[in-house]
């Protein structure tokens, strides 16, 4: 984890060192380990350093190249190292001494433009082609690490991995994006460019970025191979997850600190530990350390909060290092000024202030590399498609039999025999003519519908009608759920989409930045390329075998989890914590938000929808989780509009019209 910068003057201006320098100081809570700046001409490029490889300890950045006389600054982990330095070529150098800026470096040289879709990894990177006069960029597959920048065509582009840096710079924008703050409002974070700020976008996952005096363009590095996988035997396949699940977790394991791993209680989270404890132990540089978020109290009000049962097995069977984050007495609501800062908007994710409990627990125990368990069910997926994909291939008997077998292993309302077989398999495998010509003959109406994707239904009505109506809430809503998710693509390729969405790369910008308040870097295994091209060509039958949801993963961790958390069949009720605690600790600033500070989020939300949704929450909290969410997502919008001048501004336009 690093920071970094560049400022291209377009129209020939000589690059300010001194500017330069002032966006990378807003970055210093990036990297304290070094501090680099190269100024040449009308271009500037600024790094700040935080060591956590064993090669970074020794790399200078921004880095030129003797050669060609590129120049990169980056912030990246390359994990397919071995297949790269095979590839290029850099003499006698040992390899131990061939740092990742480096790799990239010569992959840019080797390949060009091409460069990105070789390397597999977390990175984001910008280099000066002298040459050809052109900054080049790349963001990574999955879209871990990130930037943001400023484009004003024939005067200045601008960049850096935090908002903050950029507003440093006099001719940034200052302006509220209010179609971003719509959709966050909403909770509808699938937009893969834009940003709560004005003319400061994101480059999209997976995508390069070439700047010059003339133009910008974009444009894809990598698509997935989804032709679909043929193997013998379902052992193969188990053999081959693990294989290839072994490698995201052992690839993340580089780091000149110590590891630590975050310890839920779940089938992914678990997996990760137990996979990376035996590699580092094998390696000489176990026991991994764990953290885990526990609430003891809670846990007697709400035992579906407690998973240290299953913690248990899992620190019992691999003696990993255990620690336990009590967030007991936690409010939700806490640090908010700090978080937001951090940030450079509201927060949009729940467990914001429990992971800042381990961040800072990480912190405080040296450790720089922290190996998470998200999203393990998106990327192996629980597997009910398979029950209509059976169907649509003629293998009814097995379908059924899976069904069957499902109702037994793990029972529940939606597991009954008729609602697996007929409304996930059969029912929606029968082609829509034929569905419609059945209506016709049974004189049946065609039903009136709105078929619009509302997740969150109470945020949508807490929207102001005139902003509501003025943004197009529900029209762009539905472009991008079509932009994201079209219809009428092939299984494999919609759930290579479901991971690469702006919902995921949104989630990934977010824990990173909170992350670097406490100089943790967070890497998550599931989100490795290789693993996820995997499993998004899995054939029907491996994510569903033998009544089992993602049972590739269940089969594959034979010997290696515990049974009872391998085979557990429930899901700890996390949000029980966050709704219990936010009514115990966080009544006052909620009053208080709702009440004389309303004015704030008046323009955009329905204030008297708001304090009735926090009658509705007091009344019965546990059972309340929309009305949670909303509490929350207000909270941190208030915050941020404070934080950010926004709200001053307002109230200064509204007196002056007066």
């Amino acid at each position: 984890m690093s920071g970094i910068v560049a400022i291209f003057n377009l129209d020939g201006r000589p690059a300010s060192l001194p500017l330069v320098g002032r966006t990378l100081d807003r970055l210093e809570h990036r990297g304290a380990d070094g501090r680099g700046v190269w100024v040449d001409g009308n271009i500037g490029l600024g790094h700040r350093m935080r060591w956590t490889t064993p090669e970074s300890q020794n790399e200078k950045l921004p880095l030129k190249s003797p050669e060609s006389g590129c120049v990169i600054s980056c912030d990246a982990r390359i994990d397919n190292r071995d297949e790269m330095l095979r590839q290029l070529s850099f003499g006698q150098k040992p390899a131990t001494e061939i740092s990742d800026s480096e790799i990239i470096l010569r992959a840019y040289e080797k390949w060009g433009q091409e460069c990105p879709r070789h390397l597999v990894g977390d990175f984001v990177f910008a280099i000066w082609d002298k040459s050809h006069r052109k900054l080049f960029c790349a963001r990574d597959t999955l879209g871990l690490k990130h930037f943001y920048y400023y484009y004003r065509p024939g005067r200045l582009f601008a960049l850096a991995s935090e908002i903050k840096a950029l507003l440093e710079i006099d001719e940034v924008p200052k302006e509220i994006n209010e179609a971003h703050l719509a959709d966050y409002l909403i909770l509808k974070s699938e937009d893969r460019v834009s940003t709560f700020y004005k003319g400061i976008e994101r480059l999209p996952l997976n995508h390069s970025l070439t700047v010059t005096s003339e133009r910008i363009q974009t444009r894809q590095c990598w698509s997935p191979d989804l032709k679909e996988i043929r193997l013998k035997r379902d052992s193969d396949y188990h053999e081959a997850f693990l294989e290839k699940f072994s490698q995201a977790v052992n690839c993340r394991l580089r780091s000149a600190y110590p590891v630590g791993a975050m310890l839920s209680g779940g089938l992914d989270s678990s997996a990760v530990v137990c996979v990376a404890d035996k590699t580092l132990r094998a390696q000489g540089r176990g026991p991994l350390s764990t953290y885990s978020a526990v609430f003891p109290t809670l846990a007697k009000e709400d035992p579906r909060v407690d998973e240290s049962s299953f913690m248990r097995s899992v620190i019992e069977q691999t003696g990993v290092n255990a620690h336990f984050v009590n967030v007991d007495d936690a409010s939700p609501l806490q640090n908010m000024d700090k978080i937001v800062w951090h940030t450079d908007h509201p927060v949009g994710y729940l467990n914001v202030y429990m992971d800042s409990q381990i961040f800072k627990k990480c912190q405080a125990d040296g450790i720089r590399t922290l190996l998470t368990g998200h999203d393990g069910d998106t990327t192996v997926t629980y597997g009910y498609q398979e029950f209509e994909q059976l169907a649509r291939r003629g293998r009814v008997v097995r379908m059924m039999r899976e069904a069957r077998a499902m109702n037994i292993n793990m029972p529940s309302r939606g597991h009954t025999f008729k609602r697996l077989a007929w409304h996930q398999g059969v029912k929606p495998a029968i082609p829509s003519a034929l569905v419609s010509a059945w209506r016709v003959a049974r004189f049946w109406k065609n039903s009136i519908i709105d078929d619009t994707a509302v997740p969150h239904p109470l945020h949508l009505s807490s929207v102001n009608p005139n902003f509501r109506s003025r943004e197009r809430l529900i029209e762009r809503m539905e472009a991008l759920w079509e932009e994201n998710y079209p219809s009428e693509v092939l299984p494999a390729e919609h759930h290579w989409n479901s991971l690469t969405t702006g919902l995921f790369s949104n989630m990934h910008e977010q824990v990173e930045k909170l992350s670097a308040a406490y100089g943790v870097e967070p890497r998550h295994p599931f989100f490795d390329r290789r693993l996820i091209e995997f499993c998004v060509a899995l054939p029907p039958g491996q994510r569903i075998y033998k009544g089992w949801t993602r049972s590739i993963f269940r089969f594959a961790m034979e010997g290696i989890l515990p049974p009872d958390v391998q085979w557990r069949v429930d899901k700890a009720n996390l949000g029980a914590h966050i709704k219990l605690n936010l009514l115990k600790y966080g009544r006052d600033e909620i009053e208080k938000a709702i009440g004389r500070d309303s004015w704030k989020v008046a323009k955009y939300l329905d204030v008297n929808l708001l304090r009735s949704a926090y009658e509705d929450f007091g009344r019965d909290a546990n059972r309340k989780d929309a009305e949670a969410l909303l509490l929350l997502t207000s909270m941190y919008l208030i915050k941020w509009l404070d934080h950010s001048g926004f709200a001053d501004r307002d109230r200064a336009a509204s007196s002056a019209s007066v």
